[in-house]
């Protein structure tokens, strides 16, 4: 167990790459884990990109990839919370010590976003809750308060929205959720009351011509800043726009009675615990729409990129 293989960058900008690197070793507060499933974000090729190198230093080689799942293979000396053989899962990027969990082993200070996962629940399910589950969670908070309102979730059959709307109807909300026809039927065994073909016209005239009176929130989790304002068009005054596309005009959306929220998520071990625990209760479900072996991940960074995802894309070892 002396090295390890890993996909990473060289660079922000650089071409993922399969490499053999050393297995990590723990220090004192953190924990070696053997990874056994990991999950695609968007926010991975975010981070080649370059997101965050004005607010942070990174380290390269970079190890990509944020959640992931596995065992735990050693503690630190003043770890508490676990011990070898914990079956973990949690947001194992770091992009200061060039960390990540598209690789073998990873390294996680115990302090981080990991919690245990029950033993019922398998590795794949487990890695794909971390990031997009409590997303999806945070931004429904965000979005809506009452019971009794109304949410149009746009862009609902990738990995955040279908949590979302999972999340939005355990709260009693009534669910608007555009998708394609290969996913209308799933997404109403989700919750949704009512699914915009995107396939049969314009997301916003079909809304609009069904819901005159307006909604109380839209979740959008595809357009751009510059079709928000027409999208903003379906609320009611007093209505919520979230966008995690960013870049939403708060001043131009309040003009028309419209709370514009760009999206920040908010990482918790108490929110990620329990999204955990009601995935393994089986009152979250969790779609796999692809797995993929460590060994053909850099290979097929670029399409795993711009695949459109029904689901979650898992990375398996192999």
């Amino acid at each position: 167990m002396d090295t390890m293989r890993a996909v990473t960058i060289s660079d922000f900008g650089a071409r993922p790459e399969l490499v053999e690197l050393p297995v990590p070793t723990p220090g004192a507060d953190e924990i070696l884990v053997r990874i056994e499933a990991a999950a695609v974000n968007p926010f991975d090729w975010k981070v080649i990109d370059g997101a965050l190198k004005e607010f942070v230093p990174h380290q390269f080689p970079l190890v990509l990839g944020n959640d992931a799942a596995g065992v735990v293979e050693q503690v630190g000396a003043d770890v508490v919370r676990f011990r070898p053989g914990d079956r973990v899962c949690g947001q194992f990027m770091s992009v200061r010590h060039g960390r990540g969990g598209f690789a073998e082993y990873a390294v996680i200070s115990e302090q981080s976003y990991v919690v245990v996962i029950p033993a019922g629940l398998s590795f794949d399910v487990a890695a794909a809750l971390p990031t997009a589950g409590m997303s999806a969670y945070n931004a429904i908070d965000a979005a809506c308060g009452a019971s009794d309102q109304t949410i149009l979730i746009n862009g609902a059959t990738g990995g955040v929205g279908q949590f979302a709307v999972q999340f939005a109807a355990h709260r009693g909300l009534r669910v608007i959720a555009t998708a394609g026809p290969d996913m209308a039927d799933y997404l109403g065994e989700l919750g949704a009351t009512e699914i915009v073909d995107r396939a049969q016209g314009d997301t916003v005239d079909q809304v609009r011509a069904a819901h005159p009176e307006g909604l109380n929130a839209v979740l959008d989790l595809v357009s751009r800043p510059a079709d928000a304002l027409r999208v903003a068009e379906l609320l009611d005054t007093g209505g919520t726009l979230v966008s995690t596309v960013g870049g939403l005009d708060q001043d131009a959306l309040a003009k028309m009675g419209v709370l514009g929220v760009n999206f920040q998520n908010k990482s918790s071990t108490e929110l990620l615990t329990t999204i955990v625990a009601m995935a393994a209760a089986g009152t979250l479900k969790v779609r796999i729409d692809a797995a993929v072996p460590l060994s053909e991940v850099a290979a097929g960074a670029a399409a795993l990129r711009t695949a459109h995802a029904r689901g979650k894309t898992v990375i398996l070892p192999g």
